[in-house]
């Protein structure tokens, strides 16, 4: 059995949202991360609550939630973001429905990105004894608990098919195609083809899939 006591963070200490996205351990339930949270979780709510062709008020509340996107951005909804502000998408990346991405540490996408349905990026990790890890009961009677991430990092000209999950400090590389249902643990090399769970690399691919050579171009 453990005998080391619960842990509790280095003082002195910067702020929790510093020590977050810096990849350390920082207490959930501050009041600024609970704050950007909180808009966040409000901006998705408006989000996925307006039409598919109300294609103006989509993109400004897409501009609040994800600050940091490029051209043409095209999501389907509904769409989850912890935060929204931690997280960089370039030029011309669709998300298909139920996206989510918890960016409480930098979550950066290249460009000309396609997600499948379900794709879930989850950079949050958690203590594994479970004496670190449960939640505590603060001074003034609020509980929390100490948390930390691992970033995540998608390279240009990727597609990722539905049910795909990306685990916290992934690296995948350009061109890859995500297999769907893979759960992605480990890094990714470029131009590959990764498939199941774990996800692990079947083939390179190659100028054999051009589409010019395939049945369904024919």
């Amino acid at each position: 059995m453990p005998t080391l006591p619960p842990i509790e963070p280095r003082m002195p200490r910067r702020s929790e949202r510093e020590e977050m996205l810096d990849g350390k351990l920082y207490r959930s339930g501050d009041p600024e991360l609970n704050a950007l949270l909180e808009r966040s979780a409000d901006l998705c709510t408006k989000y996925n609550a307006l039409p598919r062709g109300a294609s103006a008020e989509r993109q400004a509340v897409l501009d609040e939630l994800v600050p940091n996107h490029g051209e043409h951005l095209d999501v389907m909804g509904p769409v989850f973001f912890d935060y929204g502000c931690h997280t960089t998408i370039g030029d011309r990346v669709f998300m298909n429905f139920n996206f989510t991405c918890l960016d409480c540490v930098p979550v950066t996408i290249g460009d000309d990105v396609l997600f499948g349905p379900n794709v879930s990026l989850l950079p949050p990790m958690h203590p594994i004894r479970w004496q670190d890890r449960n939640v505590r009961k603060s001074e003034d009677g609020s509980y929390y608990d100490y948390e930390y991430g691992r970033p995540i990092t998608i390279g240009s000209n990727c597609w990722f098919g539905g049910n795909v999950t990306v685990l916290g400090g992934v690296t995948i590389g350009d061109g890859c195609v995500i297999g769907a249902g893979a759960v992605v643990t480990k890094d990714i090399p470029a131009n590959s083809v990764a498939v199941g769970n774990p996800a692990h690399v079947i083939r390179q691919i190659t100028d054999a899939d051009a589409a010019a050579l395939q049945d369904y171009a024919q």
